[in-house]
């Protein structure tokens, strides 16, 4: 399969920054229950990545945890001094991260071009030797190291948060 055209930013930074990467095919996928029969083989911490924004529409939060571990958003409110947080709509994914549904990553912050999406990940990642995800389309995954990875976001230079989710 040849790579989709929204991939090539993605990829074309990762390379920029000598970020070695690997790419794995798949049919299209639209949640992580959907992904995870695809993921057999690939050596690296699958993450889910959720889209919120705050009460007032205001902030907007791309939170990276386990795939497998359960995200509070109440507690995760609590914790970023919000009111109330929640999913945010397809258009304000468009229109922060130039992304649609089901192919929401931390890779989206290359179209943050005001860096005004913070990041939240969950602190157990900080062992993951690999990191996988949506190249901005959801027919692939990308699997770059945990290290380049922050290097990655270091680079795009968004508000990171680490916190324990």
């Amino acid at each position: 399969m040849p790579i989709d055209p929204l991939e090539r930013p993605v990829l074309d930074s990762l390379d920029q920054l000598s970020i070695v990467w690997a790419r794995y095919e798949h049919p299209p996928v639209f949640t992580v229950e959907q992904a995870e029969g695809h993921w057999a083989g690939i050596d690296a911490s699958h993450c889910k990545n959720l889209f919120l924004r705050n009460k007032k529409g205001t902030t907007h939060y791309l939170v990276v945890a386990p795939f497998k571990k359960p995200v509070d958003v109440r507690a995760l409110t609590q914790a970023l001094g919000e009111d109330r947080l929640s999913f945010a709509s397809p258009e304000r994914l468009m229109t922060h991260l130039g992304l649609t549904p089901g192919s929401v990553s931390p890779f989206g912050l290359i179209n943050d071009a005001r860096q005004a999406v913070r990041v939240v990940i969950d602190a157990d990642l900080e062992a993951a030797g690999r990191v996988g995800f949506h190249p901005n389309v959801n027919t692939a995954t990308v699997v770059v190291s945990w290290a380049d990875f922050r290097r990655f976001l270091a680079w795009r230079g968004n508000i990171v948060r680490v916190t324990r989710l």
